[in-house]
């Protein structure tokens, strides 16, 4: 029988064709009976603690015909997700790698530590509620120590004022809340917010993650996240598009993991810059949602703008089983609005046969220095890496669902059935509270805590420092692996002799069975407890729970629905944790003279390095407190020294922010000199909060990471590249450097630096930036928070 739904289908087939659609819908009473059902239909709400808030894929599909119109060539889904979500896709100037975007995403979502200063600033602009959903995720200031239940309830007692504060901002100005224990912010948006076609922005640099369910997730700072709750058409640099095209399948010990170790390698830490990656062909259909989640969270270690699978069955399949059917449904209909065009063309393109792919692990130190499981022993033996794993620690915002814990548990299994258990400390971070209690129901929990292992609280735990590591003192050799993506010097343990590699979550259970770096499970042998040899089966494991999730604890707070226009939300004026802030100085209307050189940064200089986290990540409320952390992990080039460097006024040494706060009190300003990728890593904008508010004018480096450099321009800093990459080389310690032409400044016109040596000579030489007009009033207003204050 012909029913509405038949007709419902039927008529977004032929939408576009508008006298089939008049014929359907019929005349005078059966036409608006019929109308309204299909309004109904067409009516899904983005996530069901925003009822009020619906998908619009009709917007998106014209917004998206008239940009393709336009350029007349087919469009890659990245593109159709980004230029759907114009401003202006009428008018607004699109060419790749060079305009910048003004874009209306749909949501924003902050983790507590960067939420912190988010919300500063957004009391800080007058507003009095947020223009798009947002929601504030309670997972950063948890620490690991003895075991979940204990450590959150420590947090809660240790936070009570951050999180206190960040519930109260968040019921004020219309932010959903999260409560400490709910889980890792980019868990809790895959299983809740994230759906095919959407825009959302996040102040953390693993937000891609979502890109598993086909969204454009994208890692921005706190200050860019303000725009959005504030209603501003938000700037991003029209993004390049790098294929990378998937055959094969995934089989055996090959995992998600793997693609993006494999990737990471070949395009380096910075591969990505500017881009965005978009993961295509037939192999993607071997992968699961969160697998492909996995692969686009780490896609931050290669600099990208954000990562990004085409919509299939998988993702369908998760929508449903996360109770948001009727969004799969919707997206059915729109199929052909979120996957890409024939014929679409890729700035470049990678392409890795699946069936060929090996098991990876990546490391020490960086994210990009791959290995196959096959070679990492001998390659660890040539380079005086130590063979023993202390440690293997699992789950984090990259690998922490159901799949993975499943496919752990599996290996584990095999271990226990052989009187086996794990020979290093072994630790299982769950990703969300609907993870933890559903694991713990189907017995993977107890299956891993059997072997040796100890899960933790659903929080970030020691993949962000957050980890009081006892077993080994600091500046002792030795290796940990982990199923994290990250793994610069000292992130997860402040331990700059800890060597850090990252692999997928079966094979890190592997290797803490094994005790091992070398112990290859594809090949190799374990003893079981009788003196018998086996060797591992390949794990195996459901990709989703045979009986729905269980949700666990309620942890969400639901803003209240009439506004929060008469709650207070206060900040103690003795608050060591907590400070209002107050406006950056305005540009004075002349060029920067004289300059002190603070630091030459030698090498790589990440987000960690200027501004580290760990025990530094209470303060995040706090500016001139975690200013005191500024640049203390950044390699001095005068003497290879970290956090020493030579008071050019009083010809002592001191540390980076005693130095930048003396010369601030001396009416001195500075400028920091840096190498490549200067800012890599977390989307933190502590890392560019802290120059300005100790006095810094200006950073001069060969080339930046995305995030940081927006971070720096939006605080009315001035992030500047070398010219001539070589010219790093001509500037001494104890140099001054007066920045010309910014009576000038326009974009793209070159800024020029007159250096000042001690030794009366001096050296010229031209800067480059990526300031647009827009930008460009961020910086003569002293921030862009200054400017929208200006606007209003």
């Amino acid at each position: 029988p012909f029913t509405y739904c038949t007709l419902y289908t039927r008529l977004c087939i032929t939408s576009c064709n508008k006298p089939t659609l008049h014929l359907a819908l019929g005349q005078g009473v059966r036409r608006l009976h019929v109308s309204a059902a299909f309004n109904a239909k067409a009516k899904v709400s983005m996530s069901r603690f925003e009822p009020s808030n619906y998908v619009s894929y009709e917007k998106l599909n014209e917004n998206v015909n008239i940009v393709r119109k336009r350029l007349n060539r087919p469009l890659t889904l990245s593109e159709k997700i980004v230029y759907g979500h114009l401003d202006d896709p009428v008018g607004q100037d699109i060419a790749r790698g060079h305009t910048y975007l003004r874009l209306r995403p749909d949501r924003v979502a902050m983790q507590d530590a960067t939420a912190q200063m988010a919300m500063l600033q957004f009391i800080s602009s007058g507003l009095p509620r947020v223009a798009v959903p947002s929601t504030i995720h309670c997972d950063h200031l948890i620490e690991a120590q003895i075991g979940g239940a204990k450590d959150l309830a420590r947090a809660k007692d240790i936070n009570a004022e951050v999180y206190n504060f960040l519930a109260s901002a968040g019921a004020k100005y219309g932010v959903g809340f999260w409560k400490p224990g709910s889980g890792i912010i980019h868990q809790i948006i895959l299983e809740n917010y994230a759906y095919p076609g959407v825009l959302l922005i996040g102040t953390d640099s693993h937000t891609p993650n979502g890109g598993g369910l086909g969204s454009i997730c994208i890692g921005v700072g706190g200050a860019d996240a303000v725009d959005v709750m504030a209603g501003i058409p938000w700037e991003l640099k029209c993004p390049k598009v790098i294929g990378v095209k998937l055959t094969g399948k995934l089989s055996g010990w090959t995992s998600p993991k793997d693609v993006i170790l494999k990737v990471a390698g070949i395009l380096t830490v910075k591969g990505g810059t500017g881009a965005i990656v978009e993961y295509h062909g037939p192999g993607v259909d071997s992968i699961s949602c969160t697998g492909m989640a996995t692969i686009c969270n780490m896609g931050a270690e290669i600099g990208a703008t954000t990562s990004v699978f085409p919509y299939n069955h998988r993702m369908k399949t998760y929508l449903e089983k996360t109770g948001r059917g009727d969004i799969a449904a919707l997206a059915d209909d729109y199929a052909d609005l979120l996957v890409p065009d024939p014929g679409c063309e890729y700035d470049s393109i990678v392409e890795i046969n699946l069936d060929e792919l090996k098991p990876h692990i990546n490391g020490p130190f960086t994210p990009d220095l791959a290995h196959p499981m096959a070679d990492i022993g001998a390659t660890a033996a040539k380079n005086g890496w130590p063979l023993e794993v202390k440690v293997g620690l699992i789950g984090s915002c990259t690998n922490s669902s159901y799949e993975d814990m499943g496919r752990s548990a599996s290996v584990a299994k095999q271990a226990l059935d052989k009187g086996l258990k794990c020979k290093a400390a072994f630790t299982i971070t769950p990703g969300s509270e609907q993870i933890r209690a559903t694991i713990e129901r189907d017995g993977y929990s107890k299956i891993l805590g059997d072997v040796g292992g100890m899960v933790l609280a659903n929080a970030c735990g020691p993949c962000i420092g957050q980890w009081d590591r006892r077993d080994v003192k600091k500046g002792e050799k030795n290796t940990i692996v982990t199923s994290y993506n990250r793994n610069f010097t000292a992130r997860n343990d402040a331990n700059p002799a800890t060597h850090a590699f990252v692999a997928s979550p079966e094979i890190v259970t592997a290797l803490a069975i094994a005790g091992t770096l070398d112990f290859n499970p594809e090949v190799d042998y374990l003893t079981a407890a009788n003196g018998e040899k086996f060797k591992l089966e390949p794990p195996s494991a459901d990709e989703l729970p045979k009986l729905d999730f269980d949700p666990g604890q309620d942890t969400y707070q639901h803003p209240p629905a009439e506004g929060g226009s008469k709650l207070r939300v206060d900040v103690s004026p003795t608050s060591t944790r907590l400070q209002l802030l107050e406006p950056f100085d305005k540009w004075a209307g002349g060029d920067l003279e004289d300059l002190q050189v603070l630091i030459k940064v030698k090498g790589k200089c990440t987000t960690d390095h200027i501004s580290a986290a760990g025990p530094w990540l209470k303060f995040r409320g706090h500016l001139d407190n975690i200013s005191n952390n500024m640049l203390i992990g950044a390699v001095n080039i005068e003497n290879d020294g970290i956090n020493k460097i030579k008071n050019q006024l009083t010809g002592e040494y001191g540390g980076v922010p005693d130095v930048a706060r003396h010369y601030k009190a001396n009416g001195l300003s500075w400028v920091v000199v840096g190498d490549d990728n200067y800012g890599e890593g977390s989307s933190r904008e502590h890392a560019a909060l802290e120059p300005r508010h100790l006095g810094g004018r200006c950073i001069i480096v060969k080339s930046f990471a995305r995030i940081h450099e927006t971070n720096l321009k939006k605080q009315g800093m001035l992030p500047l590249t070398f010219q001539i990459p070589a010219d790093y080389d001509k500037i001494r310690p104890d140099d001054k450097i007066s920045i010309k032409g910014l009576a000038n400044f326009t974009p793209g016109k070159p800024l020029s630096a007159v250096v000042k040596h001690s030794d009366g000579s001096k050296d010229d030489f031209q800067l480059n930036h990526t300031f647009n007009e827009t930008q460009i009033e961020w910086f003569q207003a002293g921030s862009a928070l200054n400017r929208m204050k200006e606007l209003q």
